[in-house]
């Protein structure tokens, strides 16, 4: 893959990060980076790559536009755009990477002018669009995750291929071969699917997972049978619209009234709670810091709400982003956005020491940040 646009050799030293550890949290102006002409849903940090996608058009630097057709790729180390651009003729909604390919989930129809139904692989390095994960899928994926030699797809889907699927479904990551083994019964909307080590954690809308008790909104499966890991029970009561795992903790962005954010043990009991008036719609941690994104205007200091989530004992601006520490502590770090909708995706790139913030926004602080922004940490 080779890089077509970089930034001024200050900007270019300013984005190369270290794979040390650094001092949390991260600084809250962003370095400079791509930005978008469109809605970031997602992206995903694969070798040296950081590939986004979303609902945008075209990619921004230095005041010149790039064609980027709902997908682009940056290089990791200095943020430059990269000449990796597939097509996708609608919403991308969530992106997977592993050393075979890239793989999207979205309400697309046709990737790179050729018919993929939601669901496509795409090369790493060309952009080529692979012959595999050709599937007729009903209802819309939400999520999709890459691991274990298998790509899982969770949503609102209620067959693939004339095979009935509630919500969720998995592939032979190489072959894409629909796996007949994992059909978990789900009776809401998939919004996270997260695997990690023997458990994939699925969060979302639903109420049961193949009906067993202790599964509404969050809850863990087996990642070759979807049978219900027992370990785990969930305490929580309100859709869940991102899962992060960290260590021995399991974290959670949740709606409601207003919103959450939740720290819980691996057995689901819950660590702490922060309260927003907004929904929590992604949360990650880097560094010791847990950061949480949404559309949230304010971080409510108790977990007593009124209407629409209006914090009713006092609260903290935090404009859809805000940072807690490990005990669930608001930080001092401010890095507001703005707009309604705000933050869909945050990740984590320890190996660089950087914060990936994805969304709507088009101001970081006051300053003209659309849609994408990259933090780091600070040198220590």
């Amino acid at each position: 893959m080779s890089r077509v646009i970089t930034f001024a050799a200050a900007a270019l030293l300013a984005l190369a990060l270290p794979a040390t550890a650094h001092a949390a949290p991260v600084n809250p102006v962003p370095a400079p980076s791509v930005t978008f002409n469109g809605p970031v849903y997602t992206a995903a940090v694969w070798g040296e790559v950081i590939y986004v996608a979303g609902n945008f058009t075209s990619a921004r630097v230095n005041g010149v536009s790039y064609t980027r057709q709902r997908l682009a790729a940056l290089d990791r180390n200095n943020g430059a755009l990269l000449n990796w651009k597939p097509t996708a003729d609608n919403l991308v909604v969530s992106l997977a990477a592993d050393s075979g390919g890239v793989y999207i989930a979205g309400e697309f129809g046709y990737v790179n002018g050729v018919r993929r139904d939601s669901l496509a692989k795409i090369d790493l390095i060309s952009g080529g669009l692979h012959s595999t994960f050709n599937h007729k899928i009903y209802g819309s994926p939400r999520a999709i995750a890459a691991s274990n030699g298998r790509v899982y797809i969770g949503g609102s889907i209620t067959s693939v291929n004339g095979n009935a699927r509630t919500r969720a479904a998995a592939f032979n990551a190489a072959t894409g071969a629909l796996d007949a083994a994992w059909a978990p019964s789900i009776n809401d909307t998939v919004m996270s699917v997260v695997p990690s080590g023997d458990r994939v954690y699925l969060g979302g809308r639903f109420d049961s997972i193949n009906g067993a008790a202790g599964t509404a909104k969050i809850a863990v499966v087996r990642p070759d049978s979807a049978a219900v890991d027992t370990g785990f029970t969930s305490k929580v009561t309100a859709m869940v619209h991102d899962i992060f795992i960290s260590g021995a903790t399991v974290y959670a962005g949740i709606d409601g009234s207003g919103g959450r954010a939740t720290a819980m043990e691996l057995n689901g009991t819950p660590k702490w709670t922060v309260t927003t008036d907004g929904d929590v719609q992604a949360v990650a941690e880097l560094d010791g810091t847990v950061y949480l994104g949404g559309h949230f205007d304010n971080v409510c200091r108790s977990a007593n709400v009124g209407y629409k989530g209006a914090c009713l004992d006092g609260n903290d601006t935090r404009v859809k982003l805000a940072a807690v520490d490990l005990n669930g502590m608001l930080q001092a770090w401010t890095a507001n956005g703005n707009g309604s909708v705000g933050v869909h995706a945050i990740i984590a790139d320890p190996g660089r020491g950087q914060l990936i913030v994805c969304g709507e926004f088009t101001k970081i602080n006051g300053v003209t940040q659309n849609r994408f922004a990259v933090f780091r940490l600070s040198m220590s």
